[in-house]
């Protein structure tokens, strides 16, 4: 399940923080897999395994590159230290667009 995608989340669709998530990798250009565990089939299941796994919450629950990295706090603190980038680029997560020049017309 984590091991397929580059990232993956763990979310309910109720949670403000997973909200948070899902919108800083926008902004990096992520395209995360997201499982809404209020909204699939044996979501219970599996946010008590995330809780055994040491998530707690349970959610937000990110895995990049198959390992588990944390939650919110997590996320934010390799965010604010300049490491969750790198982090996804070695996961092969960046979609990398073209350098754009600039020019102006008189």
């Amino acid at each position: 399940m984590v091991c397929e995608r580059p990232v993956v989340l763990f979310s309910r669709s109720s949670c403000c923080m997973c909200h948070t998530i899902k919108s800083l990798f926008a902004d990096f250009g992520v395209n995360p897999t997201v499982y809404e565990l209020d909204e699939i089939p044996r979501g219970r299941e599996v946010e008590q395994a995330l809780l055994r796994l040491g998530c707690n919450p349970a959610v937000p629950a990110v895995f990049i590159g198959g390992e588990l990295v944390g939650g919110a706090n997590e996320i934010m603190s390799l965010h604010l230290r300049r490491a969750l980038q790198p982090m996804l680029k070695r996961a092969g997560a960046l979609r990398m667009f073209p350098r754009v020049e600039y020019t102006t017309t008189k």
